[in-house]
This record gives C-alpha cells, sequence and structure tokens, in this order.
C-alpha cells in the first residue's frame, strides 16, 4: 500500500495510548495522532486486543484499547455501502452523483489475516474479562462483527459460547458463563427486528441454545439462589428470550415444529427453522412454554429486602440510582417487560396473527391471569412502604392496562379496582419530593422532562394516566361516578382547608386525573355542565397560588379544558384570559411555559379575540422572552397560532416577528445536536416565519426589509454540506416567498439558486418537489438574469440553465424517481421553454 504507516509493536501502542492521557498537550497530540491511524496499521487490532485483555494493564489504557479495537472493527470490517446512492459511505462521488463518474477514494479495510485474528481470539477475551465496562465494549465488538461475519464466516462462534454455558454447574466458571450470555444476547440482538424471512439464524440459535439455557434459568431463579452473578446471568437469559420472542415466537420454544425438527413457515418446510424463520404453528403445545412463564413469575414474585434486614438478597443499595442498576431490580424489569410485550401481542385472540391464535386463547385464557397476583403484588410495595423502581411500576402498570379490556383478567382484577385506582395510581400521579425540588431547583430540566416524547415508555406517571383513562373508557359502569367522587372530595377538602393543612400535591394529582379525563368528561352532558364551576372554584384560584407547581397546573387545566361551553355572559372568559396572561411573567419558567401553551388554545374560542387584541404587542414580547429562555417547539407553536389568529393585524409587527424569529433560530442551532427540544423549536421557528409571511403577501415591499434576517439564513441551510438538512424544507418555502411576493429578485437571493442544485445533486435529491417553486420564481420573475447567469464548480464555470437541464436529466433519469417528482423536473423544464 503506498503511503503505508509505519510498523508498530504493543509496547509502542501501549505508550501512545498512555500519551493519550496526558494534560500536556505536546505529549497527547502525537499520541492521539498515532492513534487516529491505527486503522492503516497492519495487526494493530491484534495488539488492541492484546492491550484491552491483559489485566495488568492500567484500567484506563485497557478500556481506551477496547474502544478503539470497537471503532475500527465496526469502521473498517467491510465498506459500508450508502443506501441512497449505492456508493461507500467514504467514497467520494459515483458516476450517478453529476460530477462525470468521477472514481472515489476506496476506504481502509482490515486484511482477512487481521480478521480472522480478532474472530479467534476476541471472544477468549470477553469470557475472561471481569471489569463490566471492557467487556460491554468486547461485546459490542463481537456484535458488530457478527452483523457481517455470523454465521457463515463464524461458524464456531455460537458452538463455543454455548459450550461455555454448559458449563454452568462449576461456581468457578460463573464469570465465563455470564460473559457468554452476554456475547449471546449481542448475537440475538442482531436479529431482534428483522422480518419473519430473515430469522432464520435467530431461530438456530434458539433450537440450540435454549436447551441450556432453561434449566440454567431455572436453577437461577428458584426462590433460595440469592447471588449477584445468579442476578447476572438471569438478567442476560432474560434478554435473548426477549430478542428472541418480542416479535415472533420461534418453533423451539412454543412447542411448535419441535425443538430440533423442522418448522412450519408460510406453508413450507424449512430445517430447525432455517432461512424461513419458524414461528409458532397449529401443533403449539402448551408444556413448552409454561416453564418459561413459571420463571418469569418466579422473578416477579422474588422478595428483595433492604439491605438493614439482613435477609437475602443482601446488600440492596440505598439511593435510588444504585437501586435502579441492581441486578435483581434489572431482572424484575425485564420479566414485567417481556410480560408486557406478551400480553399485547397475544392477550387478545382476535388480534393476533393467524399462526399465533393458538398460542394467543392459552395465553389470554391461563397465562395472564397466572401473571395478576404477582404484579398487584409488586404495584403493593410502594403503599406498604416498600421500594420499587419506577420502571418496574410503570410496566406493572401497563399490564394491568392490558388486562382491563381482556375478560378473564379484569374478571379477577375487578375486586381490586379501589386499590389499583386509589392506592397505586393516584399516589403515581402525585408530585414527589424529587419532582419539587426539580422544579425550583432546576426549572430547565423539569420542563424537558415533562415534554419529553419519551415519557410515555418510561414514567410510571403516564402509564398511571393511561390505565385510570382506559379504566373509564371500557369499565365506567364500574369505575367514573366513585373516582369522580374521589377526586372531587379531594378538591372540596383543599378548598375547605387552610393553610398547612392543605394538601397541594395531592390537589395537583386530582387536578391532573381530572384533565387527563377531559375528553370524556366533555363528551358526557352529565359531566360537562359541572365543569365550568369546577374550574372557577378549583383552578382560577390556584393561578394566584404561592404554590409554583399548582400555578402550572392552573394553565394546563386551562389546555384541557378550554372548549368548555361557558354560560354567563362571557365574564369568566375574560378572567381566565387575564388570569393566563399574567401567568406569562410568572417567576418559575415552567408556569410561564404551560401559560405560553393555554393561550394556544384560548385563543379559538369565541370572544377571546377581543381581550387579547389590545395587548397583542406585549404578548408577542413575552413570547420571544419565553423563547430566548428556553427551546420549547410547543411555545413557538403557540405564537404560530397567535400570528396566523391575528393575520390581519400581524403587519405593523412583521418585521420585528421575523427578526425575532430568525435570532431564536440562530439561537436554538447553537446549542448543540443532542438538544432535541431546541432543534424541534428551530424547526417550528422556521414554519412560524412562513406563518408571518403568509400573513404580509398584500406587501410586498414588507418582504425587502426583511432579507437581511431571511437571507442568510436560507444560505446557511442551503449551504453547509447538508449540516441543516432537518430545515431544508422550511428554509425552500421562506426562498419560495422571497421569490414570488416581491416585484424583483434581489443580487442577494440570487445567491440560493447554485446553492439549490448543488444541494439537490449532493445531499437533498428527495426535495425536488419544495425546491421547483422557488426555481420557477427565479426563472419567470427575472429570465434575463437567469440565462445571463453562471456559477463556480469544482469542473469550471457552469451556467444556469445547465443547472436546471442537469436537474431535469438526473430526475428522469434516476430508478428512484417517483413520477411526480418526474412531472415537477419536466414543469421546470417547461417554464424554461415559456
Amino acid at each position: 500500500m503506498a503511503g503505508q504507516p509505519p510498523a508498530m509493536d504493543t509496547e509502542q501502542l501501549h505508550v501512545a495510548l498512555q500519551h493519550s492521557f496526558s494534560p500536556d498537550a505536546s505529549i497527547r497530540s502525537p499520541a492521539e495522532a498515532t492513534i487516529k491511524n491505527l486503522k492503516h496499521v497492519k495487526g494493530a487490532v491484534t495488539m488492541l486486543l492484546q492491550v484491552a485483555a491483559e489485566k495488568q494493564v492500567q484500567y484506563e489504557v485497557r478500556q481506551a484499547a477496547a474502544i478503539q479495537l470497537k471503532n475500527i472493527c465496526r469502521e473498517c470490517w467491510v465498506e459500508r455501502v450508502s443506501f441512497t446512492l449505492g456508493l461507500g459511505v467514504d467514497g467520494g462521488t459515483g458516476s450517478g452523483s453529476g460530477s462525470g463518474g468521477a472514481s472515489r477514494i476506496r476506504p481502509t479495510l482490515l486484511d482477512e489475516e487481521d480478521k480472522a485474528g480478532i474472530r479467534t481470539n476476541l471472544v477468549e477475551a470477553l469470557l475472561s474479562e471481569p471489569e463490566k465496562s471492557v467487556r460491554d465494549l468486547m461485546a459490542e465488538t463481537v456484535h458488530s462483527i457478527a452483523i457481517h461475519d455470523f454465521p457463515d464466516n463464524w461458524p464456531n462462534l455460537l458452538p463455543t459460547l454455548l459450550h461455555q454455558i454448559a458449563q454452568s454447574a462449576d461456581p468457578a466458571q460463573a464469570l465465563r458463563v455470564h460473559n457468554a450470555l452476554l456475547a449471546l444476547r449481542k448475537i440475538c440482538k442482531r436479529y431482534e427486528y428483522k422480518s419473519r424471512e430473515q430469522r432464520g439464524p435467530l431461530n438456530d440459535i434458539v433450537v440450540q441454545s435454549f436447551p441450556l439455557l432453561l434449566p440454567l434459568a431455572q436453577r437461577l431463579s428458584d426462590p433460595n439462589v440469592h447471588s449477584l452473578e445468579a442476578a447476572m446471568m438471569l438478567k442476560q437469559i432474560l434478554k435473548i428470550f426477549w430478542s428472541s420472542t418480542q416479535f415472533y415466537l420461534p418453533s423451539a420454544i412454543s412447542g411448535a415444529g419441535g425443538g430440533g425438527g423442522d418448522a412450519t413457515v408460510g406453508g413450507e418446510t424449512t430445517a430447525e427453522g432455517g432461512a424461513g424463520g419458524g414461528t409458532v404453528s397449529a401443533t403449539f403445545d402448551p408444556n413448552a412454554m409454561q416453564p418459561w412463564f413459571d420463571i418469569l413469575r418466579s422473578v416477579l414474585s422474588k422478595p428483595l429486602p433492604e439491605a438493614s434486614t439482613g435477609l437475602e438478597p443482601r446488600g440492596q443499595p440505598t439511593s435510588v440510582e444504585e437501586r435502579n442498576a441492581w441486578p435483581w431490580w434489572k431482572v424484575k424489569k425485564w420479566s414485567a417487560q417481556i410480560m408486557s410485550r406478551m400480553f399485547s401481542r397475544y392477550g387478545i385472540p382476535a388480534y393476533a396473527e393467524d399462526d399465533s391464535r393458538e398460542f394467543a386463547a392459552y395465553f389470554s385464557q391461563s397465562v395472564a391471569p397466572q401473571f395478576l397476583g404477582p404484579i398487584c403484588e409488586t404495584l403493593n410495595l410502594r403503599p406498604s412502604g416498600q421500594f420499587c423502581t419506577d420502571r418496574v411500576v410503570h410496566l406493572c402498570l401497563t399490564f394491568v392496562d392490558l388486562a382491563v379490556e381482556l375478560a378473564p383478567t379484569y374478571k379477577l382484577l375487578k375486586p381490586h379496582l379501589d386499590f389499583i385506582l386509589y392506592k397505586v395510581c393516584f399516589p403515581t400521579l402525585c408530585l414527589t419530593a424529587d419532582d419539587i425540588e426539580l422544579f425550583e431547583g432546576d426549572p430547565h430540566e423539569f420542563v424537558h422532562r415533562q415534554n419529553s416524547p419519551l415519557a410515555d415508555f418510561y414514567d410510571p406517571r403516564m402509564s398511571a394516566v393511561t390505565l385510570i383513562t382506559d379504566l373509564v373508557k371500557h369499565r365506567g359502569r364500574d369505575v367514573t361516578q366513585p373516582l369522580l367522587g374521589f377526586l372531587t372530595e379531594v378538591l372540596h377538602r383543599y378548598n375547605s382547608s387552610e393553610g398547612d393543612a392543605r394538601n397541594h400535591v395531592e390537589k395537583d394529582g386530582a387536578l391532573l386525573a381530572l384533565g387527563s379525563l377531559a375528553d370524556y368528561l366533555l363528551s358526557k352532558k352529565k359531566f360537562a355542565g359541572e365543569l365550568e364551576g369546577m374550574m372557577v372554584t378549583s383552578v382560577y384560584p390556584d393561578f394566584n397560588s404561592p404554590v409554583g407547581f399548582l400555578r402550572c397546573r392552573a394553565c394546563w387545566m386551562v389546555q384541557r379544558f378550554s372548549t368548555i361551553k361557558w354560560s354567563d355572559d362571557g365574564t369568566n372568559l375574560r378572567s381566565l384570559i387575564q388570569l393566563v396572561l399574567q401567568r406569562l411573567s410568572d417567576p418559575a419558567l415552567p408556569v410561564q411555559i404551560e401559560a405560553s401553551k393555554a393561550l394556544r388554545f384560548l385563543i379559538e374560542v369565541d370572544g377571546a379575540e377581543t381581550t387579547l387584541l389590545p395587548v397583542l404587542p406585549q404578548l408577542l414580547t413575552e413570547y420571544f422572552r419565553i423563547m430566548t429562555e428556553i427551546g420549547n417547539d410547543e411555545v413557538v407553536a403557540a405564537l404560530q397560532v397567535i400570528i396566523d389568529k391575528f393575520g390581519d393585524h400581524i403587519e405593523p409587527h412583521a418585521v420585528a416577528l421575523v427578526t425575532q424569529l430568525s435570532a431564536a433560530f440562530e439561537n436554538y442551532c447553537s446549542t448543540g445536536e443532542d438538544d432535541d427540544d431546541a432543534a424541534m423549536a428551530a424547526a417550528q421557528c422556521l414554519e412560524c416565519i412562513a406563518t408571518v409571511l403568509k400573513g404580509i403577501c398584500e406587501r410586498p415591499d414588507l418582504f425587502k426589509s426583511m432579507e437581511p434576517q431571511l437571507v442568510p439564513l436560507v444560505l446557511q441551510i442551503l449551504g453547509n454540506d447538508g449540516a441543516f438538512i432537518e430545515y431544508l424544507e422550511y428554509a425552500l418555502d421562506i426562498l419560495t416567498f422571497l421569490t414570488y411576493f416581491p416585484d424583483e429578485i434581489s443580487p442577494q437571493l440570487w445567491e440560493a439558486f447554485p446553492l439549490i442544485y448543488t444541494a439537490f445533486d449532493q445531499w437533498a435529491f428527495d426535495y425536488l418537489n419544495f425546491m421547483v417553486p422557488p426555481l420557477e420564481n427565479f426563472i419567470a420573475k427575472s429570465p434575463q438574469h437567469f440565462l445571463a447567469g453562471t456559477t463556480n464548480t469544482p469542473e469550471g464555470t457552469v451556467r444556469y440553465i445547465d443547472l436546471v437541464f442537469s436537474i431535469v436529466a438526473k430526475t428522469v433519469t434516476e430508478d428512484r424517481t417517483s413520477d411526480s417528482e418526474c412531472r415537477k423536473a419536466l414543469c421546470l423544464y417547461m417554464s424554461i421553454l415559456h
């Protein structure tokens, strides 16, 4: 290889890794350069594995070696291909990219000798690794290699792991057995989300491994086994079970088709479920799955006493964070997760796939009822003063929620509804001391958590809300009146108390429950008529409460009940609008956020406009102040509703709005890629700008005064090699406004023309439909400038008209082009002829 880097031995590599931690830049920088170049050094991966596996080496150096090994194997094992263009990701531009078929640089790949050495030695290094961080990195490396090489080029991987797992009866082999299970889970994860037709290797793994895993899991889940090693191994087995079953049930554990025999797949037969992906068939045998359900039930039922009791299993941590990571709680989490998943897929036989109907019938009639006891016992831990992790509570509530709709489980659940509603769900709705501390001490994080789109998947408060609403929806005759009576009593008790006797947290929970039932209550005449009184007596006073989270909840309640039919002369509505407006400048940021979102709903109510219009300038100022404080897309969306509603009155504020929104966009973009809230708020800013432009389309003179803010923003998004591609659609919308309504197109705007072509050619082919309108505007508005225009490219000077011809030609000749895109491209071509 030309320019091949100098050879390196293991000692030199060890020194370079050590020096990469040096605080002295003159020592650290050369070491980092050496490490960065390792992928070009023959034998480097073998040496990295040697350093990572050597127990005498400093831990940080071993970890650094494991990280570099993982990264190089992931990057250089095979040539990675872009699914969009069919090109290597490290390459230049291939023949279909508009650059004349320039040859591309082939990426660096490991040679076969290095790869064979890693396959041979990596598993052994992993099996003997005691350090969690290093072994997890090694397991990830196994996973990244297995994606490409298993099973065809790594046939001894599975036998090696299974041979080790078979030694589980020897206590001296506990570490190696655990690490073999960890590796096996990584291999199974490779096929976890594959379609039925692509699960052949996973079915083979199940056939070969589950006869070993089942008796091991039975032994580890025995009530008298308490060691952390047992919990860690059991956790890996349950994760393997999860990866193997969450989408399809392999025949080997369903009893369909037999363990090592043929599996029926889509009417065809494959050896041991081979490439066809065997699943449950008509020969389902409940005896094959019941042992696994027994294990899961045993795990859920296992008591986990406090460390202070001295009872087994001993040593439960005391901090919540450490408890969440404690292996025995992890085992419970996986057991509850598996059962909730099984219930959602097979709990209602009518919804199950045809080949799973028999299993679904067995599950709904026999299995799901078995688990209600352990699930409810787990949910009783907190009411009885014991600890339970949030995740386990969330999953158990999810299981109960599924049980509500199914007749056999609801029959068992019905006698315990009071326990479920008032001992479990309602306390779960209420704010904890940590929540209140976060509200007061870190309001930004409080807002982030409250608005997280992932909350539905981990927050027990959300699963409690879902359970309450589903109980009212499906079992309203048994639940609704008692529940509403309970919640009304909480509000009455609060209103009739004074000072310290008031339970603010309890009231917040009651309002959360009522607000969550808003759609149901508003749809029923017998309840809808009472809601106005509830708002006036129990919500209005909280807007001026000294308790910040109650002021926040009051604003949230407005969002839920904004469509109430007010019975008075409009006084209550006007009072509510004034109360919400005051909260826009609340000292607590979460209250400001909820108030700004509440106005979005109130503005649609008849009569709101007369109250809000006189304070429109102040209203806009408050919104921009809040947007400066935090990136929240719902706040910007609320502002957009206001702008849209007051479109006829927005002209005097249009330039200031666009200036502020442009500045907010730049601010949100500068927060970094990891801030999803800011990214969504940035996109909402651009959409809001487009709303402003739509509102002033009859004032083309205003567009010119906005160009100094908008043109740099559009050019920034169109350029930068696609770094801002998530905002491209909005930028093209803005560009369409700027090129259509003004009488002429400014020289600054023409800078966007070649950038559109570059974006289309290199990274935004799929955005053609959004590109054509501004391109047509350029051509129609200033045909002479278009015909004379040129731009400099690596191939030389190119005319604008040739750029358009290239766009059209590439579109109509690409196989991936849709019919609508072809029509758009031809319309662009016709605009030149006209």
